[in-house]
């Protein structure tokens, strides 16, 4: 099996055929990490665990002055007991003290993979796919059981973790932290990598050196937000896109959450990853379980590319949902760019006819549909067809859709609520507040209590109703703001601090129902574009929108970062009208088009007053893109130039099999006079012949990847261009 259990030395090994993750036992009570990392046949404990006192660091064994929890790598640290670096869980006892002792009490190892009640997860098909390790830990004085759960798939480098708290004992503790996971490696020589950014420019890459002390990402927004991904990796100092070590961990979680790596005096470094701790507490009463998010883990010995498709493949096949987890996705009009609030069944029909003649296959109808919505102030909650604007409502115009060879999508938000709304007049008290206290808008919004399984219940039964009004299979599901005054009028003082985690469990419990009930709808999830975009939601909605950013050059830096961690499939980017609404640059239609044909094709312009050479130059590439859309959603990615080290990006995506590949080159500021350049492929067979966009010449994929491709002199800037690679058939 997959995990070995060494009984003399206490010691388990997860392994396949390329990682290992071995943990031990040690003094029969503290589990300690010995290593993760490229596969070994086995290791002796000894060889990695050393013991020796140091100065102001305590024992809790007297029969062992050389041994110390402040210097032994453990797998799941407390406070309070000898160590003094950061913990990864904390609770408080009935008598207020936070000091724990769980030690080893069991274990269990079993083939396959359970889910996690009211979570997403990670999953299997078959129970050969993974196997899985259950340490159970107790503190007898509190009366609180630990297990810590870790899986292994055999096919993936791959390695989930969670925690979950079970109260045995007789009296009500308070979890304050609870970390997923958390690893103390051997070593800090490490550099670590994040995506940061804000609304309009989400998930751009930083790498920077490890330092002495504590280094910290985080969101305490109510959602994964714009500003910081839930992810982070180490990477060796040499690892490139290639080559070199990686060692990845991203939370499967929406809401808040904190990653920390702390370096301390002795050059190790602890990576811990889980729910934000910052303004959360747990009450866990017995005969209650707590679960925490699960954290997902890849280490890559082929660099940042290595560790990216890892985590592709995880995410497409084993994150992902639905009929539509392995099915391309439709080319989509949406809108909201050629119209705002100000439309009406007639001007939204002549959008959709004008797509139709393109080979666009979907309309998607966004904000301003329902209530008495012209403008964002109202009708938040109020999910009933404006008949002003559609008299003859969604099911109206979705039957006209249809009779085009159209399919119908709606934008819906509903976690939301305007003030001037039938429903806030109804329930003032649904929306999360405090009493007496003033409620902050955002986006002239309040946000709903999904703590509350009344509202939960509403918004399950009423979207259900507005879902089977009309033959709706597209769903694109906005979140326009982060939480403010985060408290719940239905839960008690002592629980006010849950009401965040809980949101998360309402929301969860939502999409859970309404995707069971529509498996034929895909749902697109969107935060003002790209602030939500998690492995959580991906588990209930198989794409997101990337941002709304939508110029092709910053969309260039988005797509490239947002590909560290998510597959193109997931990815949703639209072509949009110039001057872009939100940049104001002017760019040619042909890279805009090039650009997110790189991901899930859509269109966000007013179609029907383009121009003939514009209709000609989308026709094209809606060709193109139908040639090109299995690689791009199903192939394997190599990012081959980033826009973040110069004006050139380029990227590709290669068959399993090898056979085909496309190529996109991306040129943002021409150069005078330019020198001659060769792009240097990957992924390709280097004994295998290949043709690029259909020519005469042929090329040995080792030739394409160690000399390249050579690039056409480009004169003009904002130059886009696709090669397409096909292997000669023998």
């Amino acid at each position: 099996m997959p995990i070995d259990w060494n009984e003399e030395d206490r010691v388990f090994h997860l392994h396949n055929s390329k990682i290992s993750y071995l943990l031990q036992i040690v003094h029969g009570k503290y589990p300690a990490h010995l290593y993760w990392g490229k596969r070994v046949m086995t290791l002796q404990p000894g060889s990695i665990l050393s013991f020796k006192g140091r100065a102001f660091s305590p024992t809790t064994e007297p029969n062992d002055k050389n041994f110390s929890l402040d210097t032994l790598p453990q797998e799941y640290p407390a406070f309070g007991n000898g160590d003094f670096r950061t913990p990864a869980y904390q609770i408080r006892a009935p008598d207020g003290s936070t000091i724990t002792e769980f030690v080893y009490d069991s274990h269990e190892i079993f083939q396959g993979k359970r889910p996690l009640e009211g979570l997403p997860s990670a999953y299997v098909e078959d129970d050969t796919e993974a196997d899985s390790l259950v340490i159970t830990m107790v503190d007898s004085m509190l009366g609180v059981g630990m297990n810590l759960h870790y899986t292994i798939y055999r096919e993936l480098d791959v390695i989930t973790r969670s925690v979950s708290f079970e109260h045995l004992g007789c009296q009500a503790v308070e979890i304050y932290k609870c970390m997923s996971m958390s690893v103390d490696f051997h070593q800090s020589d490490w550099d670590w990598l994040h995506l940061h950014g804000t609304w309009g420019r989400e998930r751009h890459i930083e790498r920077q050196p490890l330092h002495h002390g504590i280094q910290t990402i985080s969101s305490a927004r109510g959602s994964s937000s714009h500003q910081h991904n839930p992810f982070i990796a180490l990477l060796s100092k040499d690892a490139n896109e290639e080559y070199g070590g990686v060692f990845g961990c991203t939370l499967m979680y929406s809401g808040n959450f904190q990653a920390s790596i702390e370096v301390d005096p002795f050059q190790t470094s602890r990576l811990s990853v889980g729910i934000n701790p910052f303004d959360f507490t747990w009450l866990l009463k017995p005969g209650e379980t707590f679960q925490t998010p699960e954290a997902l883990m890849v280490y890559s010995a082929d660099g940042l590319g290595g560790m990216s498709r890892t985590y592709h493949k995880l995410l497409r096949t084993r994150v992902c949902r639905g009929v539509y987890r392995d099915k391309t996705r439709p080319i989509l009009i949406n809108n909201w760019e050629a119209t705002y609030f100000n439309f009406n069944e007639k001007k939204l029909k002549s959008i959709a006819d004008a797509g139709k003649e393109l080979g666009v296959e979907l309309f998607v109808l966004d904000d301003g549909w329902f209530g008495q919505r012209d403008n964002d102030k109202s009708s938040l909650g109020d999910w009933y067809e404006n008949k002003k604007k559609l008299p003859n409502g969604l099911k109206g115009l979705a039957d006209y859709l249809h009779t085009k060879g159209m399919q119908f999508g709606l934008w819906v938000e509903p976690e939301m609520v305007s003030p001037d709304s039938d429903l806030y007049r109804r329930h003032p008290d649904w929306c999360l507040h405090v009493p007496g206290r003033n409620r902050t808008l955002s986006r002239n919004q309040l946000v709903l209590d999904l703590s509350r399984d009344e509202v939960c219940d509403y918004l399950i039964e009423t979207l259900t109703r507005v879902f089977r009004s009309a033959p709706i299979s597209y769903v694109k599901w906005d979140m326009n703001r982060n939480m403010t005054e985060v408290g719940s009028a239905a839960l008690p003082p002592e629980r006010q601090k849950e009401t965040a985690h809980r949101y998360m469990l309402g929301l969860y419990r939502i999409l859970e129902k309404l995707t069971a009930r529509f498996p034929g709808i895909l749902f697109e999830s969107c935060s003002g574009g790209g602030g939500r975009f998690d492995p959580g939601m991906l588990y209930y909605m198989p794409q997101t929108w990337t941002s709304d950013d939508t110029d092709a050059v910053e969309r260039l830096k988005i797509q490239y970062g947002t590909s560290i961690v998510y597959p193109a499939i997931t990815m949703g980017a639209n072509v949009s009208d110039v001057p872009n609404h939100q940049v104001g640059r002017t760019t040619p239609l042909l890279m805009r088009c090039h650009v997110a044909m790189a991901a899930n094709l859509g269109f966000e312009l007013n179609i029907d007053k383009l121009s003939s050479d514009d209709k000609k130059v989308i026709m094209t590439e809606i060709n193109e893109y139908h040639q090109i859309k299995d690689l791009v959603g199903f192939g394997d990615q190599f990012r081959l130039l980033s826009p973040f080290d110069g004006m050139d990006t380029a990227w590709m995506y290669v068959a399993p099999n090898q056979e085909h590949a496309v190529v996109f080159y991306y040129k943002i500021l021409a150069t005078p006079n330019p020198p001659f350049f060769r792009l240097k492929l990957r992924g390709l067979n280097p004994l295998e012949k290949y043709k690029v966009n259909k020519g005469k010449k042929r090329y040995f994929g080792d030739e394409l990847m160690q000399m390249g491709l050579t690039l056409p002199l480009i004169k003009k800037d904002y130059t886009s261009a696709i090669f397409q690679i096909e292997a000669v058939k023998k």
